[in-house]
Formats: C-alpha cells, sequence, structure tokens
C-alpha cells in the first residue's frame, strides 16, 4: 500500500523516522477495519524499509485512539446470529494477533505519543510501544469493563508488567480512567509534557535513538519482554546467542573502529 492509498492514516518517513498517524479524528481515531489494514500496512513498510531507525505512534485531533469501533460492533451484536459466528469472532481476533506481534517485534524503538484519550485497544496499543510520552491532558482507560468485556490487544499481559499486578487489576475491573500525571507517577509513561510540547518531545526522543543499531535493539528488545518469563538458563542462552549475532554485525565492527581511534560514537545520546 503506497503512501498515497492511506485514507485512514498518514504514514511518512523523514530522517530515518517513520510517523504513524491514526487519522480518524471525528471518531477519535477508534480503530476500524479500515484502519487496522492500513496500521498492518504501515508496519510492513516500516519493516521492509532499511532506512528507518525510529517509529513514532500518534493520533490525529487531539486524541491517542478511542479502541475498537463501538458503533461497528453494536450493529453486528443487531443483526441476528449465524452459524460459526464465534468461530469467525476468533479467527479476527487472531488477525489482530499478528497486528499486534508485528509491532511489538519491530527491531526498532516504538515511542506511542500520547494527547487525550488513550482508551481500550488504545491503551493497548500504546503499551506495545517502548515509550511512551504523553501530554498533560492526556488519560487512559481500560474501558472494556464498562461492556462487559475482557482486556484485549495484548494488555492483561502487558499491562501488570508495567505498574504491577494490583493496580492493573485495579484499572482493568474498575474501568477507570487514568490521568497522565498518575500514569507518570505509576511508572507507564516515560515522560508527561504540555500538550503544545508533545510532538516535539517525541521526535527529540526519536533523534537521539536513531543511531540504534537496528539488529541490537532487536534482540534486546526480545531479552527484556521475555524477562519474566524465561527461566535463568534460558535467559543465559538467548543472551550467548544474541549477543554472537550482534559481534558479527557491521555496526558492532563500526563502533569498535570508532571506539578505538577516538571517534564521535555512532549511537550519541
Amino acid at each position: 500500500m503506497e503512501d498515497d492509498k492511506f485514507t485512514q492514516l498518514i504514514y511518512s518517513v523523514s530522517e530515518g523516522i517513520a510517523r504513524v498517524e491514526l487519522n480518524r479524528p471525528e471518531a477519535r481515531n477508534a480503530l476500524s477495519i479500515q484502519l487496522r489494514v492500513e496500521l498492518e500496512a504501515a508496519l510492513n513498510a516500516i519493516r521492509d524499509n532499511e532506512e528507518v531507525r525510529c517509529v513514532i505512534l500518534i493520533g490525529s485531533g487531539g486524541n491517542f485512539c478511542a479502541g475498537g469501533d463501538v458503533k461497528r460492533q453494536q450493529l453486528s451484536l443487531q443483526s441476528a446470529p449465524t452459524a460459526g459466528h464465534s468461530a469467525r469472532a476468533r479467527s479476527g481476533m487472531r488477525r489482530d494477533h499478528d497486528k499486534q506481534l508485528n509491532l511489538m517485534n519491530l527491531d526498532l524503538p516504538v515511542i506511542a505519543a500520547v494527547d487525550g484519550a488513550a482508551a481500550g485497544a488504545g491503551f493497548s496499543l500504546a503499551l506495545m510501544a517502548d515509550f511512551i510520552v504523553a501530554s498533560d491532558r492526556a488519560y487512559f482507560i481500560q474501558s472494556f469493563g464498562k461492556l462487559g468485556l475482557v482486556p484485549d490487544w495484548y494488555s492483561a499481559y502487558s499491562l501488570p508488567k508495567m505498574i504491577g499486578i494490583q493496580r492493573a487489576k485495579e484499572l482493568i475491573y474498575s474501568a477507570r480512567k487514568l490521568p497522565a500525571a498518575e500514569a507518570l507517577e505509576w511508572g507507564l509513561l516515560y515522560k508527561m509534557v504540555g500538550a503544545e510540547q508533545l510532538e516535539r518531545e517525541a521526535y527529540a526522543l526519536a533523534h537521539k535513538l536513531i543511531g540504534a543499531s537496528r539488529t541490537s535493539i532487536g534482540l534486546a528488545k526480545r531479552m527484556i519482554d521475555n524477562a519474566f518469563l524465561w527461566d535463568k538458563q534460558t535467559a543465559l542462552e538467548f543472551e550467548a546467542l544474541s549477543q554472537t549475532i550482534a559481534r558479527d554485525s557491521e555496526y558492532h565492527a563500526e563502533g569498535v573502529r570508532r571506539f578505538l581511534a577516538k571517534d564521535k560514537p555512532i549511537l550519541d545520546w
């Protein structure tokens, strides 16, 4: 899908930074079927573009993402159940799981720039980023409980790792709004800034990270993401394998050359 073929998403690449903007402001960037398709296309484009070194995920119109398209879901509920309805629903969720894994497994730093609402699957989407930078008027809500649903888009897995089990249960059970200031206090946010500074702050962080090795970022991300799942021996085995791969990279060779020559490093925070 070419850049000019996106209708509900704005995709661009500049100076090694891919900008993915959810663009349904009239629906607070709710995840319609079309937007999900376009998000997957953008992720595929990023993966295939070796020039991309960092990703910024942002929403238009003063909101990040209001989650699933509840109006479409309501229309689906009003229609008569048909044979195989549950199977099709599970199949649809599995397709969404592929999109989620594609985002989480990018061998790149991913920054979510959150303004306004990050609700339901929108909250989950922000959690898939490596860093969340939010405006002081942003809020996060596990709104699934309001509809009698369970968290999806991986948030029941990722949220407890970010803020602990009891706080995650409180947000999921109560479906209350979590203001940005409280999210910062809980360690959910990397940084909180004024709304007018949000995009500038996200790009400042991205520019600090674009010098990093895609190889080492991808391997380190898998090590970190599995830190609470692997046993000690598995972690050490993957560490040894990953370091062997990283040592063989051109990036490592250039990094060593610059270090010995006392030149400026590639990654210069």
